[in-house]
């Protein structure tokens, strides 16, 4: 009898261990590992950042992406939501330094996450924000001496982007800090996290995302921490930028 129960003991040891180490082995979806990757691949880079956004595509051209939240706890980095879908500019990712005005392409690179405008009084986040109005702007003319730049009120500028819209594509709408710090007229501007418009689909260069999960990154973010963006074509961020 004691030798059965020792056996039937071990049985059950074996049992457990098996389903424990599959679950193991299945704790990263194939996006989670990606984004773990390519964090362990820029580390250098992000020495002062402890949270960080990380955005990838497949190929280069292609607008489709995936968006993981990441945060760093004493242990190392984790993963704090679900791989996210989103669309960038229609045309993919530009090559690192290459993006230029009108493009139809989305920045690669590192960049911290700046100021929310938002439709709304107040909103559940930790993240700067500022009620849009009809007075305000996002200028795109790389003529203007505003060039991507916020302005409320009057400019020089022949084109803009308006931060207050009928669709909600700009009901959140936070700041990508791309070529603001220092600005260079031409290489882009109004890189922008957005909600998806009237329609699913590729961007002029913003990322766009549904309104759920831009809520959801929202609640989590934390000017404290440094939020930022990585983000460019799979293998461009694996091998590191």
């Amino acid at each position: 009898m004691k030798e059965k129960l020792i056996k039937n003991s071990i049985i059950v040891y074996l049992l457990i261990t098996l389903i424990v180490g599959g679950l193991a082995a299945q704790r990263f979806t194939a996006d989670e590992e990606i984004a773990l990757q390519v964090v362990i691949s820029n580390e250098q880079k992000l020495k002062d950042i402890q949270q960080l956004l990380v955005a990838f595509n497949e190929s280069p051209e292609n607008p489709s992406v995936r968006l993981v939240l990441l945060e760093r706890k004493p242990e190392g980095w984790q993963i704090i939501t679900n791989p996210i879908s989103a669309y960038i500019g229609r045309y993919g990712f530009s090559q690192s330094g290459k993006k230029r005005e009108g493009d139809g392409k989305s920045p690669t690179g590192l960049f911290e996450l700046g100021l929310l405008f938002t439709y709304l009084e107040t909103v559940n986040t930790r993240m700067p924000y500022l009620q849009s109005t009809e007075e305000d702007k996002w200028i795109d003319d790389p003529k203007s001496r505003d060039y991507n730049r916020h302005v409320r009120g009057e400019t020089d500028a022949k084109s803009y982007e308006r931060l207050l819209l009928q669709s909600n594509a700009y009901k959140y709408c936070m700041v990508i800090e791309y070529n603001t710090k220092p600005v260079i007229k031409g290489r882009g501007s109004a890189i922008f996290l957005h909600l998806h418009g009237k329609r699913v689909g590729p961007t002029a260069g913003c990322i766009a995302i549904n309104e759920n999960d831009m809520e959801k990154i929202l609640s989590l973010l934390d000017p404290a921490k440094k939020p930022s963006i990585l983000m460019g074509n799979k293998i461009t961020l694996l091998e590191g930028l």
